[in-house]
């Protein structure tokens, strides 16, 4: 069964709609933070289910996102200490290039900040270089990633207790504080190498990236065999990350775009009832291709598409 604060962001034939921070103007690579928390408060107060933050350790020339994103856990604070009722959400921590031990102490970090609103996302990262960079071997991913999961769920559980690298013999026994008002969801966010038998055993659910109907509706069939092979009876969560457009015209026809849509209110809420019915229990929007100003939007998407799609406690 799950907390509170999931029940809000997944729950079994809903789906709630949050964003993905920065929220950026189409060709704005350069985010004001101030306009960023300022933004957040305001999706706080409209109802949206959940901000999700980015982990993006270096940028690189040959790196498509030019954004330069704040340290997650650094912006997590401070959007914590400046909502009361949104979820936030890691999408994702790069479980591979950080020490476990110094994820726990983030995600209780943020999760007693937040008092239980946090859900830690975590992601294995895709570029072989930044792994060089880490000193990492981008071939032991899968293994590390598994590993670090380990220690990382052992140290925010019900149960808390830490997983030393080593433990020499009179070495203390050690744990974390302060001791988190609740555990501490653990969604995987993308695969991390993982089969889906192994992510339906150990998260709360996945999330991935936006596909062709289709295709999506492929890749949520095989969550669910999986679900009901090593989890029967139990909800498993399965969200999308999708990039929206909105344009001024609600009436406007849904075109696709890369990892999402530009498209009118009315065939967004069109969309977003097909993927509920196709089994996806949350959305969260990146809206960084848009040209209209983000408040604009936020105020639309709350006032037209929200009402059918929030999730109450």
């Amino acid at each position: 069964m799950p907390g509170v604060i999931e029940h809000t962001v997944f729950a079994e034939g809903r789906l709630s709609i949050g964003l993905t921070l920065p929220m950026l103007s189409s060709g704005n690579a350069v985010a004001d933070f101030d306009e960023q928390i300022a933004l957040a408060r305001l999706a706080d107060e409209l109802g949206f289910a959940a901000l999700w933050v980015r982990d993006v350790p270096l940028n690189s020339s040959d790196y498509p996102d030019p954004v330069g994103h704040l340290d997650p856990w650094v912006l997590l604070g401070a959007v914590a200490s400046h909502t009361k009722n949104i979820a936030l959400a890691s999408g994702a921590i790069v479980l591979t290039l950080r020490h476990p031990l110094h994820i726990a102490k983030g995600a209780v970090s943020v999760n007693t900040l937040s008092r239980g609103r946090f859900i830690l996302g975590l992601g294995s990262g895709d570029r072989p270089h930044e792994y060089a960079a880490f000193g990492i071997d981008a071939n032991e991913r899968r293994e590390v990633y598994r590993r670090h999961w380990d220690t990382v769920a052992a140290a925010i559980g019900r149960e808390p207790r830490v997983i030393p690298d080593q433990s020499p013999p009179d070495a203390p026994e050690f744990f974390l504080l302060p001791t988190s008002p609740t555990p501490v969801p653990m969604i995987a966010v993308g695969s991390g190498g993982q089969s889906v038998d192994w992510i339906a055993r150990n998260a709360i659910g996945l999330m991935t990236y936006h596909r062709e109907p289709e295709k999506q509706r492929a890749r949520y069939s095989m969550w669910r065999a999986a679900v009901d092979r090593v989890a029967p009876g139990e909800f498993r969560a399965f969200g999308v990350a999708m990039g929206l457009d909105l344009a001024a015209d609600q009436n406007e026809a849904a075109e696709p775009r890369s990892l999402g849509y530009r498209t009118g209110s009315n065939d967004l809420i069109r969309i977003l009832r097909e993927m509920r019915e196709n089994g996806t229990h949350h959305v969260t929007l990146n809206l960084q291709a848009s040209k209209r100003p983000t408040r604009e939007i936020l105020e639309e998407l709350a006032a037209e598409v929200l009402p059918e799609f929030q999730i109450r406690a």
